[in-house]
């Protein structure tokens, strides 16, 4: 089959007005499942290599061809700027095809979805969050909405496979199956994907039908990698270099598009200030942005626009945000300030450089003193965290497997409650019929949903009526008409930062009059704050901002990546990507781990009665040890020094021996984790766990956390 020619014309006379050469082969290959079959499609390949224009081209030519009497194609998107990104490119494809598509958010004009309610045809753009909206509000108009849709395309499909939202999703569109009498396809996208077989389960979870993953040969990518060491401002090296880490940032973004990762807000807030401190005093452009959660939506989007368009050199400071597919254009260089959180994390952030043929350059910076290694505290673990993920990432192609979620009760609950908004008087069972019954429920089991149900009766979010059924209860009322109940994540409660008349963000914490602080990459300082309102008004300032106001969060890790710390540091192996100055770091701490047995020894002293244990376990196994190990009498605790649990630190009576003997014990066959005794405090975390039994969390930290 020739894929272009199948094509409908608007489409071809699209491709070549857009100068492409050919399709490629993730297009060709989305032709041939969607043309030639009537399954599921997964389409795995790197950032900008075409997967939505895959997606669409084929579909939109099979709505072209034979008219849907609703709407026909729904792509669903974790993030609002995606779907405002992918409208721009879908308006230009399908200016002369006359196929109309709407976003439905937050931010979207009322005048349009209207005008979709009345006529339902086209391509809908949409988010979990909007989508349960429709289904909670406007559920007798599903019908009509989805009646004829037929297919559906989930971008991020990684993401949405690695949390609640997810699961929501899949909840969500077995319930438009239901109500719309439908069975659309499902078309997933993803860059990062470590098993194929997970992914099709996932995309085909309700849906009734079977996944094809096209076999795509990745295009050969030129990486350029390097590690540097910088010492604190104010500390000079041994060879009397005193250059900052910032003013090397700064003169190493001065002539490149470029986008500098950091693990917290507050660090991107200091390093981008720091940056354009510097440029001010040499009298350079400000080039500077920053992109993160608690900045305004328009001035996230100003950098996206900025990022994409510009033909000048541009800097973006940021978190997470910018780890998923927004089109921002062909970047020269990618900085990594610490560790990446993961291996799928780096590359997610790989696929934002090097995007047009171009070597992707990726810069790895650490900044630490020169402390002689003498003992554990002194050993930069994140430092050893980025070599083990670099050779992950870059010698073994490997990737974190995605841990699939089995009890979601937050979920659950949240499902339960949104059914009876839209439902209205319903009995248990029938209630337990329609909502147990959603496959990604199928692993709780009716005695469950009864405990759960009981709960809700004894809060009063659900109330027996004298007929015998159930109807939503006066303590439910409020919470679920709150527009905050769309969603299933949780947010926390910030304060809306205003200056000139412009929102410029959030901040986690209320300040107090004349406290300064960072946010969008200047300083602030607060003139006057509302709490009623949540708002701080306040004025810039070229004063220096106080400290940090958000902390890291700790990341789940593998125990493969453990392993390879452990090899890293028993390796005499020498990194091309490493400085002089990480090279000689790194073999200082090899020297140290090799005098002090740390690759091979279970144990060692930190002072009187505590102990390191060293099992080289991912975060899971390793909570799973430190149970039992509390269950014998030992205290346990993560080392508070670390951003991510490596190690454990055990305080006893116990002589080491004794400790090793006991750890190894424990470590020569599987934990049974149904016999460790778990705190009271031990909770999954769940927007709505705390309408759940405790008993039913502790089977979903049991299953679903301590596998």
């Amino acid at each position: 089959m020739d894929a272009f020619k199948r094509l409908s014309p608007f489409i071809q006379e699209f491709i070549y007005r857009s100068g492409w050469i050919d399709l490629r082969d993730v297009q060709t290959a989305a032709c041939e499942v969607i043309f030639n079959t009537n399954r599921n499609l997964l389409l795995s390949a790197g950032t900008a290599s075409g997967k939505t224009e895959a997606a669409f081209l084929p579909a939109l030519t099979i709505l072209t061809e034979q008219p849907a009497a609703s709407v026909g194609i729904m792509y669903v998107s974790p993030l609002k700027a995606l779907i405002n990104d992918q409208f721009t490119r879908l308006k230009e494809l399908l200016r002369e095809a006359y196929i109309p598509v709407y976003k439905w958010h937050g931010d979207s004009s009322h005048t349009s979805k209207v005008k979709l309610l009345k006529k339902p045809e086209g391509v809908l753009q949409i988010t979990p969050e909007s989508l349960e909206s429709l289904l909670m509000k406007r559920r007798k108009a599903i019908s009509r909405l989805f009646g004829d849709l037929r297919f559906i395309i989930i971008d991020e499909v990684h993401y949405f496979m690695s949390n609640e939202r997810g699961v929501q999703l899949l909840c969500q569109l077995e319930r438009i199956q239901r109500l719309a009498g439908c069975r659309p396809r499902r078309i997933g996208l993803s860059a990062t994907l470590p098993d194929y077989s997970e992914a099709e389960a996932w995309l085909n979870t309700g849906s009734g039908r079977v996944c094809v993953t096209p076999g795509i040969t990745a295009a050969k990518r030129r990486l350029g990698v390097q590690m540097r060491r910088f010492l604190p401002v104010g500390s000079q090296s041994p060879a009397g270099e005193n250059i900052s880490q910032t003013e090397f940032l700064y003169r190493r973004t001065l002539n490149k598009k470029s986008i500098i990762f950091a693990k917290s807000r507050a660090e991107v807030e200091e390093i981008i200030s720091g940056m354009r401190h510097i440029a001010k005093t040499l009298g350079t452009k400000d080039i500077y942005y920053t992109h993160h959660g608690s900045v305004s939506e328009a001035l996230r989007a100003e950098a996206e626009q900025d990022m994409k368009n510009s033909e000048t050199p541009i800097a973006v400071g940021a978190t997470l945000t910018l780890e998923l597919g927004i089109d921002i254009g062909s970047l020269d260089r990618v900085i990594q300030i610490g560790s990446p959180m993961s291996v799928s994390s780096l590359a997610q952030r790989v696929g934002r450089c090097g995007r047009r043929g171009q070597t992707a350059e990726l810069l790895f910076t650490f900044e630490e003193y020169d402390t002689p290694i003498e003992n554990f505290s002194d050993i930069n673990w994140e430092f050893l965290k980025t070599v083990a993920i670099l050779e992950l990432f870059l010698a073994d192609h490997w990737i974190e497997p995605i841990n699939p979620i089995r009890f979601p009760y937050s979920l659950l609950y949240h499902q339960t409650m949104a059914y009876m908004a839209a439902a209205g008087e319903i009995t248990a069972p029938q209630l337990a019929q329609n909502v147990l019954s959603l496959a990604a429920f199928r692993h709780i089991p009716l005695d469950d949903y009864r405990l759960l149900l009981l709960r809700l009766i004894a809060l009063e979010h659900l109330q027996r009526t004298e007929d015998g059924g159930l109807i939503v209860g006066r303590r439910a009322e409020t919470l679920i008409h709150r527009h905050e109940f769309f969603s299933v994540f949780e947010t926390s409660i910030e304060y809306t930062v205003q200056a000139e008349g412009q929102v410029i963000g959030a901040i986690a914490e209320a300040p107090e009059p004349g406290d300064v602080f960072a946010l969008a990459g200047r300083a602030w300082e607060a003139a006057y704050i509302d709490d009623r309102s949540r708002t701080v008004f306040a004025e810039q300032t070229s004063k220096r901002p106080s400290g940090a106001w958000i902390s890291p969060a700790i990341a789940d890790l593998s125990t493969e990546l453990l392993i390879k710390i452990r090899c890293v540091l028993s390796s005499n192996e020498r990194y091309a990507y490493m400085t002089e100055d990480c090279v000689n770091r790194l073999n200082q701490i090899r020297e140290y781990a090799a005098q002090n047995e740390l690759t091979y020894r279970l144990t060692a002293p930190l002072s009187k009665n505590r102990y390191a244990v060293f099992p080289w376990l991912g975060t899971r196994e390793l909570t799973k040890l430190r149970l039992a190990l509390t269950d014998k009498g030992v205290n346990c605790a993560v080392s508070p020094s670390l951003a991510s649990p490596m190690y454990l630190e055990a305080e006893t009576m116990m002589d080491e021996e004794t400790l090793r003997g006991v750890t190894a014990e424990l470590l020569s066959g599987p934990i049974d984790k149904y016999t460790l005794t778990l705190p009271e405090t031990t909770r999954p975390r769940g927007k709505y766990n705390r309408f759940v039994p405790y008993e039913l969390l502790k089977k979903q930290y049991l299953e679903d956390y301590l596998t």
